[in-house]
């Protein structure tokens, strides 16, 4: 979709120039050669480039950039790994203080904790770590780094990756820090734009209490109060065992959906108990003085302003020049062309076409839109929500009583005595303001912050999302404190650390005291898998869609913005949900609030998908405690060396897919 209104792009900060000439870099390494022998001329060249590359005018001239790397170059390797080992204890204990002074700045906005303060608004946009990088800099610190080690590019990682012992792939993780040299403004920039983003998503509450259809009643429970679009959607999938109610209330959910996405959902609807408001036609009671005008295009200009910010860094990052590219080839370490293939692999695949069918004669009616979270191959899907609140609420009446009775929880899912209360040690449980979300630590005296919603106590919902942290959490306590080198601490990349998050999200039920039972709960969770999956890569396109349109189109306005993403929507709809669905144009594939806050988040969710499938079989017939372990102590190795060593197999939507046709095959 091509921009309207021509104006002028938004300035970029300019990159500052480098006071170093080929002439003197070439210089700076004969010197260096001639010292230590051609042997080392291949990593002396390497190394000088690097620093050169990173080597500002503010830095010195380029008799200072000479004397530096004549001086620090490293030639011993017995030395040189005594450099990297102390360079890691320091920049563990630099991160994971710096990480928990944040994390207690943004407690009161991220915790519910009661109405924000005004201070505690101001407070949020205080970030220390943007300046830690070039601090590191300036000390020449990040210099050393980049004189002795190399920075690997994702090619060489996937060529060289498998030779490597754990010591070469911790000093190539260490060095991504410095792969990029972005100035302390830009990165305040770009956490300011994050976090105003973040709060306007954890704001976003729809009272759902008050909607009414056009003969004014209201479907919904008193006091339901839902944030979109986690809230929303998880209610629309706990109704399919409601029959004619239940999917009345679905269709208002529907509705409500597609306001938001296209805009044009009241402005005083948002959170607000004395408005009543009709989705299907859009009108509000009371309807008072300017309170039936559509909310601004306020979700869209918190994307535009998320989008400018990180593009603002592109200048400082000639090796991935977008942020595009940054997140694919940086932080997931997959190309964007493999991701897109990996996803399409499974939209175009015949066995959804034959799950969606299945789905309809269970249904016994046509598919409709919103059935993209059909939940019915889920075992929740033959309780209801009712239930499962009241069983719920009798375990964990309180986020405090979910954090007191951790050690058992652990221990029910498989991992024993010892180790259950060794990981329980490490979390803390703090109820969120938001949907609820899961915050590592960054050094191993810390301790991993489970979050999750619990307004008026823990229901089923709110369990069920604990229980999806809990996954993440237990991950990121393994593959730091667990771990042999602080610079491998983590996954691969956010899909991996997701993977683990599904895993313990499947299993809620069995902690509830409802296993599920044989081959056929193994078939539908099969189908739940691909049926997910499908979902959730429609929304990763969208995602990954609206950034490559917002590069196109970096004037754009947030109106225009706001066209582009129902447009993208629909297009994606249009083509590998409409064939399948009956309805074209829909735009419900944008409703993800990641979308908007997120920075092209959504696409780990769909590989998170894929590889919680692969994954699964190896915990269920391994012991599942010590084969958690065992994987997310491999660390941040490339997804297919990670893979590899997890499962015996690259990553690949094959086992999948042929589960999923071996069950459709079964229920015949």
């Amino acid at each position: 979709m091509k921009a309207k209104t021509p104006a002028a792009e938004p300035a970029l900060t300019p990159r500052p120039a480098s006071a170093i000439r080929p002439s003197a870099l070439k210089q700076a390494a004969s010197k260096l050669i001639e010292r230590h022998g051609v042997g080392h001329a291949p990593a002396i060249q390497r190394g000088v480039r690097q620093v050169a590359e990173r080597w500002w005018d503010s830095d010195g001239e380029e008799a200072a950039f000479e004397s530096f790397c004549v001086e620090q170059y490293v030639p011993d390797e017995a030395e040189r790994a005594k450099c990297f080992a102390r360079l890691e204890e320091a920049l563990e204990q630099v991160d994971g203080h710096l990480h928990e002074v944040r994390r207690e700045l943004h407690r009161p906005v991220d915790l519910d904790l009661g109405p924000v303060s005004r201070v505690d608004f101001l407070l949020q946009d205080v970030d220390l770590w943007a300046h830690v990088d070039e601090d590191l800099y300036r000390a020449k610190v990040a210099f050393l780094a980049l004189l002795n080690f190399p920075v690997h590019t994702l090619e060489e990682r996937l060529n060289q990756g498998p030779t490597w012992d754990r010591d070469a792939w911790a000093r190539s993780r260490m060095m991504d820090r410095f792969a990029e040299r972005v100035p302390a403004p830009v990165l305040q920039g770009i956490a300011r734009a994050i976090q105003a983003a973040d709060y306007y998503i954890a704001e976003y509450n729809i009272r759902m209490d008050r909607l009414r259809a056009p003969d004014g009643t209201g479907p919904f429970a008193s006091g339901l109060r839902l944030i979109s679009h986690w809230g929303l959607r998880d209610e629309l999938k706990s109704r399919y065992d409601e029959g004619a109610d239940g999917l009345r209330k679905q269709r208002m959910i529907y509705q409500v959906m597609r306001r938001i996405v296209r805009q044009e959902i009241p402005g005083a609807v948002r959170d607000d108990p004395e408005v009543r408001w009709c989705p299907e036609t859009n009108e509000i009671e009371p309807n008072g003085s300017g309170k039936s005008a559509r909310e601004p295009d306020t979700r869209y200009m918190h994307l535009l302003e998320v989008f400018r910010s990180v593009r603002s860094a592109d200048p400082f990052a000639p090796a991935a020049p977008t942020f595009i590219r940054r997140r694919f080839e940086l932080d997931r370490q997959i190309p964007e062309a493999e991701v897109e293939a990996l996803i399409r692999s499974v939209l175009e695949s015949p066995e959804v076409a034959a799950l969606a069918k299945r789905i309809a004669l269970r249904l016994g009616r046509p598919l409709e839109a919103f059935d993209i979270w059909y939940s019915g191959f889920m075992p929740r899907g033959a309780r209801s929500e009712e239930e499962l609140d009241r069983v719920v609420r009798a375990r964990y009446p309180t986020v405090a009583a979910f954090q007191e009775a951790l050690p058992e929880l652990l221990r029910s899912l498989g991992f024993a005595k010892e180790r259950a209360a060794w990981l329980a040690d490490r979390i803390v449980v703090d109820a969120a303001r938001g949907a609820g979300h899961a915050l590592g630590a960054a050094r191993r005296e810390d301790k991993a912050h489970l979050r999750t919603r619990a307004h008026g106590g823990m229901s089923y919902k709110s369990f069920n999302i604990a229980m999806h942290e809990l996954g993440h959490n237990v991950e990121q306590v393994f593959s730091l404190c667990g771990i042999d080198h602080w610079a491998l601490n983590g996954v691969p990349n956010t899909a991996f650390t997701e993977a683990f998050a599904f895993v313990f999200q499947s299993r809620d039920l069995e902690v509830l005291g409802f296993p599920p039972e044989g081959e056929a709960a193994r078939r539908n969770e099969a189908l739940q898998s691909l049926w997910a999956t499908y979902e959730i890569g429609g929304v990763s396109l969208v995602d990954m869609k609206v950034w490559n349109w917002m590069y196109a189109h970096p004037t754009a306005s947030a109106a225009e913005l706001r066209e582009a993403v129902v447009s993208i929507a629909r297009d994606v709809w249009n083509r590998w949900y409409a064939p399948i669905f009956g309805e074209r144009d829909v735009e419900l594939l944008a409703i993800y609030s990641h979308l908007i806050q997120a920075a092209l988040y959504l696409p780990d969710y769909a590989i998170g998908q894929i590889v919680a499938f692969q994954v699964a079989p190896r915990l269920k017939t391994g012991v599942f405690g010590e084969e958690v372990e065992r994987m997310t102590r491999l660390g941040r190795l490339t997804p297919d060396a990670w893979m590899r060593a997890a499962t015996g197999a690259p990553l690949s939507t094959g086992p999948m897919l042929e589960a999923a046709r071996a069950a459709l095959e079964a229920e015949r």
